[in-house]
């Protein structure tokens, strides 16, 4: 009898080469207390959860690049916004992350939902509802070469033509 699936973070844990994360969508979980609470003009001591930062700082540590690439619209959102003050954490605890205008994606193939791509062969693709939220069956795990080749080339092209966190600006 099998086990319970992998969470996110015991496919970190496990990753050996790398672990990448392409987003497309302009707004996530709008329910979050913090994006709430930056909506209403807290700035300071809002971070990314530490638990996350925590595991990010250990796979990077064992060498594994984790790089992630956000497409976004421009302007942008009040939640891209809100991610963007929060991103700094993220790398200062070694992930890499790039944005990408949604205008500059236009002739790229891009799979239809956001995923995590982990030592290039299995891809999580993660659905959502219409108002950001995570649905009900929020992780589709797929290894059949057609959705990876997909992912991995999408990725690539993206990240390709993003720009680092460190030279995004938002107005």
């Amino acid at each position: 009898m099998a086990g319970p699936a992998p969470t996110l973070e015991d496919r970190l844990r496990s990753c050996r080469r790398s672990a990448v994360h392409l987003e497309m969508r302009d707004g996530y979980m709008r329910s979050d207390p913090r994006f709430a609470a930056w909506r209403a003009g807290e700035r300071d001591g809002l971070v990314v959860a530490g638990a996350w930062l925590s595991l990010i700082a250990e796979t990077t540590s064992r060498g594994v690049p984790v790089r992630r690439a956000r497409i976004v619209s421009e302007p942008v959102s009040d939640y891209v916004r809100f991610e963007h003050h929060l991103t700094a954490g993220n790398v200062t605890a070694g992930e890499q992350v790039r944005w990408l205008a949604r205008r500059r994606a236009s002739d790229l193939a891009l799979p239809g939902n956001d995923f995590w791509l982990f030592d290039g062969d299995v891809v999580v693709f993660h659905h959502f509802d219409g108002e950001g939220e995570p649905a009900a069956d929020d992780e589709e795990v797929r290894t059949d070469q057609a959705a990876v080749r997909l992912c991995a080339d999408a990725f690539t092209r993206v990240w390709e033509r993003a720009v680092p966190h460190a030279d995004y600006a938002i107005g």
